[in-house]
């Protein structure tokens, strides 16, 4: 009896072993698929649709000296009174040359004035880039070390915000500018905004 009961467990136990294997096998495939998901989630929404805990809340206080070469510089009060943009842009950055020409159209159109804001750069090669590829700023900060934006929750550049009359973040784009989301979203809001203004 006790030989046929041994004989029974050592059965159930060679049953389960295989079934314990595959548990330890599923278990990570099923995170693993899991974690896949979330990511390529993540990688398919466009980065420009990330919201921003700022919209709606009044920029942060800071003051800023000019790029080299330019003399005024930027701070909170200079955004202030008037329906406004303020663009994240670094000599070192690819995609900022891409939207620069837009930029440089815009101000020529004084269609809405644009504040730079320019991040983590080399005092020279700002100066050098803004003198070559033109420079579309009413006004320009230079944020050396990066703390101004980390305060604007910059997650890289470009950037670029929308700003209404009282100082206040009314939309973030991430990444660069193009022609579409100016005329289809940025502009439209820009007018919207000094409508409320005047009413």
């Amino acid at each position: 009896m006790s030989d046929n009961h041994s004989e029974n467990a050592n059965d159930a136990a060679a049953v389960q072993k295989p079934y314990r294997r595959g548990f330890l096998y599923i278990v990570p495939a099923v995170v693993f698929g899991g974690l896949a998901a979330v990511l390529g989630f993540g990688l398919m929404r466009k980065p420009n649709t990330i919201p921003s805990v700022l919209v709606g809340k009044p920029i942060p206080k800071f003051s800023l000296p000019p790029v080299v070469g330019r003399t005024l510089g930027l701070s909170d009060q200079d955004l202030r009174g008037e329906v406004s943009l303020v663009n994240v842009f670094a000599s070192w950055c690819p995609p900022c040359r891409d939207e620069h020409p837009l930029l440089v159209k815009l101000a020529e159109s004084k269609t809405v004035p644009i504040y730079g804001l320019n991040y983590k750069d080399a005092p020279a090669n700002a100066a050098r880039w803004l003198g070559e590829m033109g420079d579309p700023y009413a006004r320009t900060g230079a944020d050396e070390n990066g703390r101004v934006a980390i305060d604007w929750g910059v997650y890289g550049v470009p950037e670029t915000f929308v700003i209404n009359a009282k100082g206040e973040i009314a939309y973030k784009h991430i990444g660069p500018l193009s022609e579409k989301a100016l005329a289809e979203t940025i502009l439209p809001l820009v007018e919207r905004l000094r409508t409320q203004q005047t009413d």
